[in-house]
């Protein structure tokens, strides 16, 4: 047998790499370990059988091959890839992974093109001991480059992952197709599509299916050629549009009946990129964040009456913009909005650092990006944002559109504001595939939250922060559960795939905000029972492009029952519902639950009769210092408000149906109980 070259080392001051050369046959296949490898030609003859790879047979010129043997000492997740710098420029590569001995081969994995420039990386658990091949082949070309074997902490694969069904729907149409959200105020996920003069509902049917409206409307200046984000900004209980265009940003407001839209553009310049709507100021009524290619970020401000008023600059004040991705979550657990924003420009410019902001609760900002440990040059449009590890704490996944300046990282939430970077050994340091779009939410319902990044995979939660890679057949889309059957959906374009489930339990909290914004957008929902923890934080935008479900979804394992749910809404209020029901949609208004009755000196705050017909009557008023007593409908519209302590409202002017009312005391505490109208 023949050895074409032997094994060298090239040391180049103190680095070091082993480089090794393949063999003809697999029967004379090389033993290598991790490092490179530099295969000088593909021209062995023994071709590589079964293909184990994508695109059929072997058809460049002979069929040739080059073959290895690799095997590891413990369990590992391997990567092999060609889409390193020492194949520059990268070139079209192919192979195959074998177990099993020679003349009795079965494929194992394999890749083609999932590299830059059709390069192969190919990432998956191997088991210690066990014997390996590797073969490339010349598919595509015979030339020579250099591949690398990287061994990683071991994530042990999903054994049983959902799975998901394609089903078209010919009907959807609209120039961008990128919305999942409840449209009708019945908290059902429905499809919006939209174009120029048109906005297109398939809205959802709690039967199943969908029913079809096209809503014309008048033309949008600019559409959403970069993001979508929903929400209701003026309270009348039907959700509001707003496109993020390249050149400025239109809003669609809905009428009264949900029936019809009148669009207001601004004449301001705005290379949009991600759109949001937020409380930002926390006054209970939703705001329009920006974010801003070129320039300094822009936003909104609502004046109560449902108008937007522009402003720019404040919040991501970089002269060269560099904003992509913009998320609102509450990092540092203080009940307000906190901004982070996924940069993306190449060069030297200081524009790519990414940028945390803290909410200073005043409707300012403070940048503390680098005292968290979050200023990073990292070139992404988009990071996914949840408790990854269930401690009560929002972690993040900064997901890499490319590695010009490093890949994915993971970094956990230490609670005192900084976060610390765990990503070696996660599974998203081995994780080749690059994506704009990065979100998170728990598709397997086992109570931990995942992560969908690009080319339909789903980094699965172990819980641990590892992370185990599932590919499916779609990219990226708007999510939702489109056949509310408690699992999440994925719409692509005009496909819905649908999720199979499995036998875990979940939830779903669909909120109605009252003295808040309507959606409960800033809310923390936080869930209890067997497993300790688990919180989600109510947004409208998320990843880069997509508008997703505005409901709150948990999956709960194989736990059978839920102790309570805690809803810590904006305005300070928190409702708390006792042993609900599980696999089940709940509605909850706020204020509706109390956390509990203001309690003086053991005297209790309480109203009655309840239900009433004339009169209300409010115990023990007098033991506080009275702000003002409001009274909302179920739409958050305030219908009668007073400064006095009067212990008697008369209500007998209001119609028949369910209301809040509040009380505000002069040190700013809040107290609220539902009541009925009869």
């Amino acid at each position: 047998m023949k050895i074409k070259k032997t094994t060298y080392l090239l040391i180049l001051g103190i680095l070091f790499s082993q480089f090794s050369f393949g063999q003809d046959t697999c029967a004379g296949a090389l033993n290598i370990t991790t490092g490179l490898h530099v295969v000088t030609s593909v021209n062995g003859t023994d071709v590589p059988t079964p293909i184990c790879a994508g695109n059929g047979a072997i058809t460049h010129g002979s069929p040739a091959g080059e073959w290895y043997i690799y095997t590891p000492t413990q369990n590992y997740n391997l990567t092999i890839t060609t889409d390193i710098a020492q194949n520059t420029p990268r070139i079209d590569t192919r192979f195959h992974v074998y177990t099993g001995n020679c003349g009795a081969l079965v494929c194992y994995e394999g890749d083609d093109d999932s590299g830059a420039n059709f390069s192969s990386v190919k990432t998956f658990p191997v088991i210690g001991g066990t014997t390996y091949y590797i073969a490339f082949d010349n598919r595509w070309s015979s030339a020579g480059f250099t591949f690398q074997l990287i061994e990683s902490a071991y994530v042990p694969p999903i054994s049983n992952p959902v799975t998901f069904s394609p089903q078209t729907i010919g009907t959807i149409s609209g120039s961008y197709q990128i919305c999942v959200v409840d449209l009708n105020g019945d908290y059902l996920d429905d499809i919006v599509t939209v174009s120029n003069t048109n906005v297109q509902v398939h809205y959802q049917q709690s039967g199943g299916g969908f029913t079809l409206s096209n809503i014309p409307t008048t033309a949008a200046t600019f559409l959403p050629t970069w993001s979508m984000a929903v929400a209701d900004y003026d309270k009348n209980g039907f959700n509001d549009l707003v496109y993020g265009g390249g050149s400025g940003v239109t809003f669609m407001k809905a009428n009264a009946t949900g029936t019809g839209f009148t669009q207001t553009s601004g004449s301001q310049y705005v290379f949009s990129q991600r759109t949001n709507f937020v409380d930002i100021n926390n006054d209970g009524h939703l705001d329009a964040f920006v974010c801003h290619d070129v320039q300094p970020n822009v936003y909104y401000l609502n004046d109560g009456n449902g108008n937007l008023n522009f402003i720019q600059g404040g919040i991501g004040d970089h002269a060269e913009g560099g904003n992509y991705g913009s998320i609102w979550v509450d990092y540092d657990n203080d009940g307000d909005q906190d901004l982070f924003l996924a940069k993306c420009r190449g060069g030297s410019s200081t524009a790519k650092f990414n940028e945390l902001h803290r909410n200073n609760g005043d409707g300012t900002f403070t940048n503390v990006s680098v005292q968290a440990n979050l200023y990073d040059p990292l070139q992404t449009w988009s990071s996914a944002w949840n408790d990854y590890d269930n401690d009560g704490f929002m972690d993040i996944v900064v997901g890499a559109s490319s590695t010009s300046d490093g890949s994915h990282k993971v970094m956990k939430n230490n609670g005192d504001g900084t976060f610390s970077n765990v990503t070696v050994g996660s599974g998203w340091d081995t994780n080749p595939t690059l994506s704009t779009e990065h979100v998170s939410y728990d598709f397997d319902n086992d109570g931990f939250v995942d992560v969908l990044g690009g080319n339909g995979k789903i980094m699965f939660n172990n819980g641990n922060f590892t992370f185990s890679p599932v590919t499916y057949a779609f990219t990226s889309g708007a999510i939702g559960d489109l056949n509310n059957d408690g699992f999440l959906d994925i719409q692509n374009g005009n496909t819905i795939y649908y999720n199979s489930g499995n036998s875990n339990n979940w939830i779903k909290i669909n909120l109605q905000g009252i003295q808040s914004n309507s959606n409960g957008i800033g809310a923390r929902v936080e869930i209890y029972g067997s497993w300790g923890k688990q919180i989600r934080d109510v947004r409208s935008g998320e990843g880069f492009r997509f508008m997703n479900t505005l409901n709150v979804h948990f999956g709960i394992g194989t736990a059978t029952s839920i102790d309570e749910i805690h809803i810590l809404w904006p305005s300070g209020i928190v409702d708390v519902i006792e042993n609900p029901n599980i696999n089940q949609a709940l509605v909850v208004i706020e204020g509706s639950s109390p956390l509990s009755l203001a309690d003086v000196n053991g005297n209790k705050i309480t109203i009655y009769p309840n239900p009433t017909t004339n009169f209300l009557n409010i115990t023990n008023l007098d033991l506080l210092s009275v702000k003002n007593i409001t009274i909302y409908n179920h739409l958050g519209q305030r219908l009668m408000q007073s400064s006095s302590s009067q212990n008697q409202i008369d209500v007998s002017n209001l119609s028949e149906g369910l209301y809040i009312l509040t009380i505000e005391t002069t040190d700013n505490k809040k107290y609220s109980e539902s009541f009925i109208k009869k």
